[in-house]
């Protein structure tokens, strides 16, 4: 598929009000794009719009009939709708043997869910405009950690689901990518490293594996992305190269800090400690 010139698209982004998606929305409008954000958290939300002189749209992206009003409604006002990134997304804390049970099916409706119904209510715009449809995965979709099971869960559905939605509408013009972005520094993050089990057992994950990475080199990874209408975008670069290697993952998460990961799950059990984290989680489980 040719590439894509950003200045003038309509992008559409969920999950917009801060992290990845309000640093995603500012590099576009830096480069003349015009900006449909939609998210929770009204006032932030809305500060965005103000910072990239996008226009807002409050909405759950659980909700159906809502993300249906919503993709009309931006196709109306700016006369269709070229590009989405699918992003919005929450993390929970926990061991699957004593996690909040809600906590764990939340994160599960909005990162994988959420994404469905995105992509659902939006695909008769992007037909129409032969657009193209960025999915945000993580690298939690290749290596599966202890105490994010969950999380992994939901972006490795979201990694299948766009693989499988690439080839039913490239006919169509429709391309798709999948997003696979490492430890970001961003407010979810920040909030998950504060816990006191989880945040010490992602702190202590040795090198690479443990460091965070600016938000801004994501934002420039996805407008390069959108721009090439890549089949995937990775922040660091290495994680494209682990893909290569994702059947020996496991065998690493077995047999890594055996005695910490068991401690971790004692803490859990015998602590309410579990649940949705940061800003974003605690506007989800409202």
């Amino acid at each position: 598929m040719t590439s894509m010139d950003v200045t003038g698209k309509v992008v559409l982004i969920t999950g917009a009000a801060r992290g990845i998606g309000a640093e995603v929305a500012r590099q576009l409008a830096s480069r003349g794009a015009r900006l449909a954000l939609v998210g929770l958290e009204k006032a932030q939300l809305e500060e965005v719009a103000r910072e990239t002189g996008g226009k807002a749209w409050e909405a759950d992206v659980t909700d159906w009939d809502v993300l249906d009003r919503v993709m009309n409604e931006v196709a109306a006002h700016f006369g269709g709708i070229d590009v989405v990134v699918a992003n919005a997304g929450i993390a929970a804390t926990g061991f699957v043997r004593s996690m909040d049970p809600k906590a764990f099916e939340r994160v599960i409706e909005v990162n994988l869910l959420g994404v469905w119904r995105t992509v659902r209510t939006a695909l008769p715009h992007l037909i129409k405009s032969r657009g193209y449809c960025l999915v945000v995965s993580s690298l939690a979709a290749i290596v599966h950690i202890p105490g994010n099971a969950a999380y992994s869960a939901a972006k490795a559905g979201c990694e299948a689901f766009a693989d499988s939605l690439r080839a039913e509408v490239r006919h169509l013009g429709v391309g798709v990518g999948t997003a696979y972005f490492s430890w970001i520094s961003t407010d979810m993050v920040n909030s998950a490293d504060e816990h006191p089990v989880f945040g010490k057992l992602r702190q202590g994950m040795p090198g690479v594996a443990g460091k965070k990475y600016p938000v801004r080199n994501v934002g420039r990874a996805v407008v390069r992305g959108i721009e090439k209408r890549a089949k995937a975008v990775h922040v660091p670069g290495w994680v494209g190269v682990l893909k290569f290697f994702r059947a020996f993952t496991p065998v690493v998460v077995d047999r890594q800090a055996v005695e910490e990961v068991a401690d971790a799950d004692r803490q859990m059990a015998a602590s309410d400690t579990s649940g949705l984290v940061g800003p974003g989680g605690q506007a989800a489980s409202r």
